[in-house]
């Protein structure tokens, strides 16, 4: 074990180092330059088409296909807006001082464009299984778009193993922890009820899964924004001096007020990108395969809510937990990490029910990443056994297992190398998406002309 914790390690630190993080901003900016910066000039068009729009009737239409261009949209959040958005934002302030935050908003900026192109390749590139359903994702245009099968299944490999670790093991860990720390609950039985949730969800398939995600993810974001824009505005007063800080230290090239909290600029680049990657994951390739399994025809118009789930989730729900820890002191000693900081900061405001709020979010945050992530692992291991019903049969079961042993269990080692898996699943799918950037650039630019 201690040979497979020393060899994940250092294939870690260059997965999650400067290079990897180099790459995925990189990618975002090249993107960005070759679409003219849609997510600028097309932001209105982005909300009016996305979010303002839910309500429309082409937005919950589907047919035997595929679930709803909103059910997808559903499950992709479910598996995007995870522990992450509290904790690792916590532990990105933590680690690399408050101008992490504005370095985490470049990246979500850049990331909207990744993302965007993604799913546009995901629908233009996916195939109907033997149910008559689309399945698609990275795997399926890096195959039929380039050409490149074996790359495809590399890809199908690392983000089957991390669906089962950081989809799912560290979700349910967390959410065990929570409810321990909070109201006493073994994580035994927290297992055990996770166990009968997941399996009731997931052994319905993508259709069940979806359902449940269009209902559990809009109340998890409502509720979550709700409680942390209360929390905001009674500390008014705080949130100038919250700004400044974010913008000063961002550029910062010595240590942070009393060389707590801040390590300089480079830290705080590194943290802001990696845990705005981790926030949104633009670049991994894991939420096109949730829209290739929509009914929706056009290409573009899914690929805008793309750009919505990166905008929303590190723009509105990180800024949101970040201002709500800068308007408190505790970010300051370094007593406090990952979702302890959250807690004590939610708490320092709103008495009593701060403690709450952030573990509510967390179990709903979690329980959304895990039934997201178990249908990205059953279309990979779809892709690998080429379609074998029954291979994706004893993956729902093996990963519905370690929803438990994520519960009760010590995880360091499982989400080390989780984490490094995520980290391999960008490298397949950044080719993936510069090799095709151009059927991207010419899809946007058809759609574009058509409405002009």
């Amino acid at each position: 074990m201690e040979i497979i914790s020393a060899i994940n390690a250092k294939v870690n630190s260059i997965v999650w180092g400067p290079i990897m993080l180099t790459l995925l901003i990189g990618a975002g900016l090249y993107l960005s330059i070759r679409m003219g910066f849609p997510q600028f000039r097309r932001f209105g068009y982005m909300l009016k088409n996305t979010i303002l729009g839910v309500f429309s009737k082409s937005q919950h239409e589907k047919d035997g296909s595929g679930v709803s261009p909103f059910q997808a949209v559903a499950t992709a959040m479910a598996g995007t807006i995870g522990t992450g958005s509290i904790a690792g934002l916590a532990t990105a302030i933590v680690s690399g001082g408050p101008g992490a935050v504005f370095w985490m908003w470049i990246s979500a900026l850049l990331g909207m464009v990744t993302k965007y192109s993604e799913i546009i390749l995901s629908l233009k590139f996916r195939e109907k299984n033997e149910e008559g359903r689309w399945v698609g994702g990275p795997m399926y245009y890096i195959k039929n778009g380039l050409n490149l099968k074996w790359l495809a299944g590399i890809f199908a490999v690392f983000a089957m193993i991390a669906c089962l670790g950081t989809g799912n093991a560290t979700q349910s860990n967390s959410i065990a922890v929570a409810l321990e720390s909070t109201i006493g609950i073994s994580p035994w039985i927290t297992g055990i009820i996770l166990t009968v949730i997941t399996a009731a969800v997931i052994l319905g398939g993508m259709t069940r899964i979806a359902s449940v995600n269009e209902k559990l993810v809009p109340f998890m974001a409502v509720f979550f924004v709700a409680c942390s824009a209360i929390a905001i505005i009674l500390r008014a007063k705080e949130l100038p001096a919250a700004f400044a800080l974010i913008f000063r230290e961002a550029f910062n090239f010595k240590a942070a007020l009393g060389g707590v909290a801040g390590y300089g600029i480079m830290k705080a680049m590194q943290f802001g990108f990696s845990r705005g990657v981790f926030s949104n994951e633009a670049g991994l390739g894991s939420a096109p395969i949730a829209h290739a399994a929509s009914s929706a025809k056009d290409p573009v118009k899914q690929g805008l809510w793309g750009m919505f789930e990166v905008f929303f989730t590190s723009i509105v729900i990180c800024t949101f937990s970040a201002l709500v820890i800068l308007t408190c002191d505790f970010w300051k000693s370094g007593d406090f990490k990952g979702a302890a900081l959250s807690i004590v900061s939610f708490n320092e405001i709103l008495p009593g029910v701060g403690g709450i709020i952030v573990t509510l979010s967390t179990i709903f945050f979690a329980l959304s990443t895990v039934l997201g992530w178990a249908y990205y692992g059953e279309v990979c291991i779809e892709f690998l056994s080429r379609k074998s019903k029954k291979a994706v049969l004893v993956y729902r079961y093996v990963y519905v297992a370690f929803v438990f042993i994520g519960a009760i269990g010590n995880l360091d080692l499982v989400w080390s190398i989780s984490e490094t898996m995520n980290g391999l699943m960008a490298i397949p799918n950044l080719i993936g998406i510069i090799g095709l950037s151009t059927v991207v650039k010419n899809l946007t630019k058809d759609h574009f002309e058509r409405l002009e």
